[in-house]
C-alpha cells in the first residue's frame, strides 16, 4: 500500500478543506463546477485501466463465494438501501437518492486493500473485479429508474448520457491503454511498472474532483453541516447488517477464513467515486446528492479499517465455519 493509499481519507478532507476555503473566492465556484467532472473522468480511467475484464472466466472457479457476492451486491443491497432510506431520510429525497447511489455500487478497487489487511483471499478478490465492474455499469440506471424516479427529477436523457460519459467512455479508453500498451510494451511492464502508478493518479485525483466540488458547492455545504449527522446512522446500519449477514452466509456455506474476509470487504466496500461522478452528470439540479456521495468515503474508510481489525480477531480467535463465529 502507497502513502496515497493509506492516507486516503486525510487527502479527501483535505480537498474538502481546500475547496469549501475556494469557495469563499469569487469567480472559483463557477470554475471549480466545470472542473468536477474531468477530474473524475481521469479519476475513473485509472481506476478502470487496472482491472482486466479478461478475466471474467477466472472467478467463476469459486462460484459459492462469487455467486453469493454478486447475489447480495446485486439482489440484496439495492432493497436494503431503499429500507434504511425509507426509515432514516424519509423526508431528504435527495440525500436518499445519494444513499441509494452509494449502497449499490459495490468498490472495484480499494476493497483489495482491506482484503489484503485482513488476511483474506485477495485473488479471488481480484477475479470479482470485473464482475462488479460490469454489473454496476448495467444495473445502476435500472436502480435510479425504478426506485429514484419517484424521490427526485429524474431525466432519463441524462442518466444515460452520464453512464456512457463516466463509465463507458473511461472504460474503453482503459481497455485500449492496456491492449496498446500491453503490446508495445508487454504485459510485464504494464503489470510492473505503469499499473502501480495509477492507484495514486486515482486518489489525487478524487481528492482534486471532492475539492472542485466542495468549491462549487461551499455555500450548500455551509448552509447544511447536518449531512454528515443525517448519513452516519444509515451507513453504519449498512455495515452492522451486512457484516453480520456475511459472517452468517459463511457459516452456512462454510467458506474458509480467507473467503469470508474477502467476501465481507466485497458486500460492504462501495464504489463512490463512480457514483459521484454519475451524479454530477444525472442530476445537475440536486446538489445534495453529490454532496451525500463525497462523504460517502469519510464514513466508509474508518468503517472498513473497524471491519479488517474485526476481521483479523475473528482470524486470531479461529474461524470455524462449522461451529460459529468463534472456534
Amino acid at each position: 500500500m502507497n502513502v496515497l493509499e493509506r492516507f486516503q481519507t486525510l487527502f479527501v478532507m483535505a480537498g474538502i478543506g481546500i475547496g469549501l476555503a475556494a469557495s469563499q473566492i469569487d469567480g472559483v465556484p463557477a470554475i471549480a463546477e466545470r472542473l468536477i467532472l474531468p477530474f473524475l473522468v481521469v479519476m475513473l480511467f485509472a481506476a478502470f485501466a487496472g482491472i482486466p475484464l479478461a478475466n471474467l472466466r477466472r472467478a467463476f472457479g469459486n462460484r459459492r463465494v462469487v455467486g453469493s457476492s454478486l447475489a447480495v451486491n446485486f439482489l440484496w443491497n439495492p432493497l436494503l438501501a431503499v429500507g434504511l432510506g425509507a426509515v432514516f431520510l424519509a423526508d431528504q429525497p435527495a440525500l436518499w437518492v445519494g444513499l441509494l447511489m452509494l449502497l449499490v455500487t459495490p468498490c472495484t478497487d480499494w476493497y483489495l486493500i482491506f482484503t489484503d489487511l485482513a488476511n483474506g483471499d485477495v485473488s479471488l478478490a481480484t477475479s470479482l473485479l470485473p464482475y462488479n465492474l460490469v454489473f454496476q455499469l448495467l444495473l445502476l440506471p435500472v436502480y435510479l429508474y425504478v426506485f429514484a424516479d419517484a424521490l427526485v427529477d429524474l431525466r432519463l436523457r441524462f442518466l444515460l448520457e452520464s453512464v456512457l460519459l463516466v463509465l463507458v467512455v473511461p472504460l474503453v479508453l482503459a481497455g485500449i491503454a492496456r491492449r496498446a500498451l500491453t503490446g508495445l510494451k508487454g504485459r510485464e511492464w504494464l503489470t510492473d511498472r505503469f499499473l502501480p502508478k495509477l492507484g495514486p493518479v486515482q486518489i489525487a485525483f478524487l481528492a482534486l474532483a471532492v475539492a472542485a466540488m466542495f468549491a462549487s458547492q461551499g455555500d450548500l455545504v455551509l448552509e447544511r453541516p447536518d449531512v454528515l449527522a443525517l448519513l452516519a446512522v444509515p451507513v453504519l446500519a449498512f455495515y452492522v447488517i451486512n457484516f453480520s449477514l456475511g459472517l452468517a452466509i459463511g457459516r452456512l456455506l462454510e467458506f474458509s477464513y480467507g473467503e469470508v474476509a474477502c467476501f465481507n470487504c466485497t458486500i460492504l466496500s462501495r464504489n463512490s467515486p463512480t457514483a459521484l461522478a454519475i451524479a454530477v452528470v444525472a442530476f445537475p439540479d440536486e446538489p445534495l446528492i453529490a454532496l451525500a456521495l463525497v462523504i460517502g468515503p469519510l464514513l466508509e474508510l474508518p468503517l472498513l479499517s473497524v471491519v479488517a481489525n474485526l476481521l483479523n480477531r475473528l482470524e486470531a480467535r479461529g474461524w470455524d465455519a462449522g461451529e460459529g463465529l468463534f472456534a
